[in-house]
C-alpha cells in the first residue's frame, strides 16, 4: 500500500467511525459546517430527490440526461456498493482517492459545532463542497433518510422530486404513511415545483397540502402525467405539456417505467426553467442508462441478479421480477437484511418464488443474524443454509449453480455491494 492509499484508508476509517454517533435528524450541524466553508451549496443549481424507492434510479437518469445535454453535473447518492467514492460523482465519474482525502480534511476542519457531525452529515458536506470546487452547473442530490431534517435539505433546489412512499425507518420518520409523507414532503420549498410518483390517497393529500402551503406547483403521476405500457419494455409518455411516443427504459423491471415517467416530468419542468434538454438525448439516455445493484445482471452464465430490495415495496418488485423474468429458472436466493427493515414481510415476498435459500450477513453492525432470519424462512423453505460471509455465500451459490438455475442476491445494498466486490475479483475465473 503506497502512502496515498494509506492516508485514504485512514480517512475512510475515521469517517466510518462517525457512525457511532448514529443518525441525527437536524440541520444546525450541516449548516454550521457549510457556513464555515463559504456556503458552497449556493453556488450551483440543485435537484432534490426524496422517497422510499427509486431515488437512485431517478437521480442517475436525470444526472445523465443533464450531462448528455452539455451541462456539468454533480451527483450525490447513498449508500455506495463497492467503494465510498461512488457517492460523490462529477460528470459521471466518482471522485478519486486524493479528492476524498482533501475533502475529508476540509470538512473535518470546519466541523466545529457543539455536536460533531454524523457520518452522513460529514459526507453530505464533502459532496456539496466538492460540487462547488468542481464548478458544476447542476447537482442532483438524493436524501439519506426522510427529507425535512435530512442533512441534504440544506440545499436550495430548483426542482423537488418525491418518488413514492411506503413504511420505512419508522423509528425516525413515524409509524404511519401520512407521518412519513410529512417528513419526505419537507423537501418541498416555497414556489419551487415538485414532481411526484406517490399513489396512496392519504399520501397524496399530505404532499398536496404541503405544496399548497408552500405555494409550490405540484405535478403528480396519474393526474398530470402518465405512461402507457407497450411490449418489450417500451412505453408512451403523456406529459404535463408534451407527449413522447415509443420510449424504452434501459433499467430492468416494470417499475422502472414509473420511474422514467417521473424523470420525464422532471425534464419538462427543467425545460420550463430554460434548460435545453433535447428529446433525442432524453430518449437515448433513458434507453441506455445503467444503475448498479438494482436488478443488475452481474453475470450471464450463470445468471446472477443483484438487487438491493431493502424494504417491503422493493421486495415485492423483486418477487414479481423473479416470477416474470426468471420463470424458466430455478432461483437460489442469497439474502441478508439489516435490523431496521421489515424482514418478515420482505422474506414472505421473496422466499415463495425461490427454490433454495442461503442466509448471510453483511459486514454491518446493523445486520440481522442469519439465525434470526432462519426462524422465518425455515417454515417456508426446507432447502436453506446459513453462510454468514457474503463472499463465501456468493461463491458457493455460483459453484453449485446448474444451467437451469439462476442466483439472486438481495435484501440489502450492503449485501449487494459485498457480492459485487467479490464478483469483480473472480468473474474472469468463472
Amino acid at each position: 500500500m503506497n502512502k496515498t492509499n494509506s492516508i485514504y484508508e485512514k480517512c475512510l476509517q475515521r469517517m466510518f467511525a462517525l457512525q457511532r454517533f448514529g443518525i441525527k435528524l437536524e440541520l444546525d450541524t450541516i449548516s454550521g459546517i457549510l457556513k464555515l466553508l463559504g456556503n458552497p451549496h449556493l453556488s450551483y443549481r440543485c435537484i432534490h430527490i426524496a422517497g422510499t424507492n427509486g431515488k437512485g434510479s431517478i437521480a442517475s437518469s436525470l444526472a445523465l440526461i443533464l450531462r448528455n445535454s452539455g451541462y456539468r453535473v454533480g451527483l450525490f447518492t447513498s449508500p455506495h456498493l463497492v467503494k465510498f467514492n461512488e457517492r460523490i460523482q462529477i460528470n459521471g465519474k466518482p471522485v478519486n482517492d486524493e479528492q476524498v482525502v482533501s475533502l475529508y480534511k476540509t470538512v473535518r476542519n470546519a466541523d466545529r459545532g457543539e455536536r460533531k457531525a454524523t457520518f452522513f452529515e460529514f459526507t453530505t458536506a464533502m459532496a456539496l463542497y466538492e460540487f462547488a470546487c468542481s464548478q458544476v452547473g447542476w447537482a442532483v442530490v438524493e436524501t439519506g433518510m426522510g427529507g425535512r431534517l435530512d442533512a441534504t435539505n440544506i440545499i436550495k433546489p430548483k426542482l423537488s422530486i418525491i418518488t413514492n412512499i411506503s413504511l420505512e425507518h419508522q423509528a425516525y420518520l413515524g409509524n404511519t404513511l401520512t407521518q412519513i409523507a410529512g417528513e419526505k414532503g419537507g423537501i418541498i420549498k416555497p414556489n419551487i415545483p415538485v414532481v411526484t410518483g406517490v399513489g396512496q390517497k392519504s399520501v397524496i393529500t399530505v404532499i398536496e397540502e404541503i405544496s399548497r402551503k408552500q405555494n409550490a406547483p405540484c405535478y403528480r403521476k396519474g393526474r398530470d402525467f402518465r405512461i402507457r405500457r407497450k411490449t418489450n419494455g417500451h412505453f408512451d409518455y403523456f406529459g404535463i405539456e408534451r407527449d413522447i411516443k415509443n420510449l424504452a427504459a434501459g433499467l430492468a423491471g416494470n417499475h422502472q417505467l414509473d420511474n422514467a415517467a417521473v424523470v420525464l416530468a422532471a425534464c419538462e419542468q427543467l425545460t420550463n426553467q430554460g434548460m435545453i434538454l433535447p428529446q433525442n438525448v432524453i430518449r437515448s439516455t433513458l434507453k441506455n442508462n445503467h444503475w448498479p445493484g438494482r436488478l443488475e445482471k452481474a453475470l450471464d452464465k450463470p445468471r446472477v441478479i443483484l438487487d438491493g430490495a431493502h424494504n417491503q415495496m422493493a421486495a415485492r418488485v423483486l418477487s414479481n421480477y423473479i416470477k416474470e423474468e426468471l420463470k424458466s429458472f430455478e432461483t437460489t436466493l442469497v439474502v441478508g437484511i439489516l435490523d431496521d427493515k421489515p424482514y418478515e414481510k420482505m422474506l414472505k415476498s421473496l422466499i415463495p418464488v425461490c427454490k433454495r435459500v442461503i442466509l448471510t450477513q453483511p459486514k454491518s453492525p446493523r445486520a440481522l443474524s442469519a439465525e434470526k432470519l432462519l426462524k422465518i424462512v425455515s417454515p417456508m423453505n426446507s432447502d436453506v443454509e446459513i453462510i454468514k460471509d457474503v463472499a463465501t455465500a456468493t461463491l458457493k451459490a455460483i459453484k453449485n449453480c446448474k444451467p437451469t438455475e439462476a442466483i439472486c442476491i438481495a435484501g440489502s445494498l450492503y449485501v449487494v455491494g459485498e457480492a459485487k466486490e467479490t464478483l469483480l475479483k473472480v468473474s474472469h475465473l468463472i
